[in-house]
């Protein structure tokens, strides 16, 4: 292990990145409050403003993907569809499998120029969690309780709002509702038995009403459906906390475009449509699995110093007054101001460990198998 390589598995270090995400998190946030007077003056504006203050943070994650860890993404696509990315508005529809797929998606994202203004359709829970929840709020994220009844109003009001967003989005789609486990695979394929479906052996039974209902809402809006499946050299399983000791990892992503024009409008239709799409997404990870690659030419965009500058930026700006006040409460001696700096570290730690810890499989509960989530197809 080289000097820098260990330098970056180091509690201190790991803590000051996360102090920098906190804290910038928490200003960027009260900035974002600041502009909700902009809404009913000029809403385009608000977007504006919030879309590049989204970016400042949510790079920062990005930053620690491409420049921290250095993992590498590989898109296997054609260059005709390449030439589309960040020129129109889409829908993304990702496989859910890894602690850091959603950073794969950010990075190529942050590539293409839409990472401020990319959309998600997510668990109501995320709403309460500091920094991504309240980032999200002001950006009009599309937040549901995964119960149809009770979600219905919500996400055809929140949808139809994004109709006539300013920036190109990208509008990503988890279809299968909840992170891949083996549990969870075995009861969606008791569900998709029952269903007279295939069955899926790389992901679970998608849930079409999501996909139908965005590709309704967003009629007009859209231009295509953009399908990705992710995956990893070598049989690596990526973790959060990999990225942050500084670990490499090699991503491979095949994407495919599909224009709106090519998918039915019919929701039954539309629902099968999805059904075919998984299957097929199966197929391309049984190839993945055999052969170590994806089908097609392969494209590699090269990662961008906007994520590093915006990462040094707040750096500079928040860890000078941090260590100027630590230098002052050890010199001081005196036992209360460094007994409350201790604390304040300890503190500091486990939010930062509670935020990661959103990300991780073993800790991501899902309502999935219950009867009353079997239902919402």
């Amino acid at each position: 292990m080289g000097l820098v390589a260990y330098l970056k598995t180091q509690f201190v270090l790991q803590l000051l990145l996360g102090f920098v995400f906190v804290v910038s998190g928490l200003l960027i946030n009260f900035i974002q409050l600041l502009t909700c007077v902009l809404w009913p003056i000029d809403k385009q504006l608000y977007r504006r403003i919030n879309t590049r203050l989204s970016y400042s943070l949510w790079s920062q994650l990005v930053m620690l993907l491409e420049w921290w860890s250095g993992t590498q993404c590989t898109l296997y696509t054609d260059q005709a569809t390449v030439d589309k990315f960040g020129k129109e508005h889409v829908i993304i529809i990702l496989n859910h499998n890894y602690e850091i797929d959603f950073l794969c998606g950010w990075t190529i994202c942050e590539r293409y120029g839409v990472l401020g203004s990319s959309k998600v359709l997510a668990k109501h829970e995320l709403l309460k969690v500091p920094l991504i929840g309240w980032t999200w709020y002001f950006l009009e994220i599309v937040f549901c309780k995964r119960k149809w009844e009770e979600d219905r109003e919500t996400v055809f009001r929140g949808l139809e709002r994004l109709r006539d967003y300013p920036e190109f989005m990208w509008f990503l789609l988890y279809c299968e509702g909840t992170r891949f486990t083996e549990k969870k695979h075995q009861i969606s394929m008791e569900v998709a038995q029952s269903k007279g479906l295939p069955k899926l052996k790389y992901h679970l039974l998608p849930r079409t009403k999501g996909f139908t209902t965005a590709l309704k809402c967003l009629q007009g809006t859209v231009s295509a459906v953009y399908d990705v499946t992710l995956n990893f050299k070598d049989h690596q399983v990526p973790t959060l906390l990999g990225i942050i000791n500084g670990k490499k990892y090699m991503a491979d992503m095949r994407i495919r475009r599909f224009p709106v024009e090519e998918i039915p409008e019919d929701e039954k239709e539309c629902a099968n449509w999805l059904h075919k799409l998984y299957q097929e997404k199966d197929a391309l990870q049984e190839h993945y699995h055999k052969e170590g690659t994806f089908p097609g030419p392969t494209i590699t965009p090269p990662r961008r110093l906007w994520t590093l500058l915006n990462f040094l930026f707040w750096a500079a700006l928040l860890l000078s007054p941090l260590i100027n006040f630590a230098c002052g409460v050890v010199v001081s001696g005196s036992p209360l101001l460094i007994l409350g700096f201790s604390l304040f570290l300890i503190v500091a730690s486990i939010a930062i460990r509670r935020l990661i810890g959103v990300t991780e499989v073993k800790k991501t509960g899902s309502s999935y198998g219950d009867e009353g989530s079997k239902k919402q197809n």
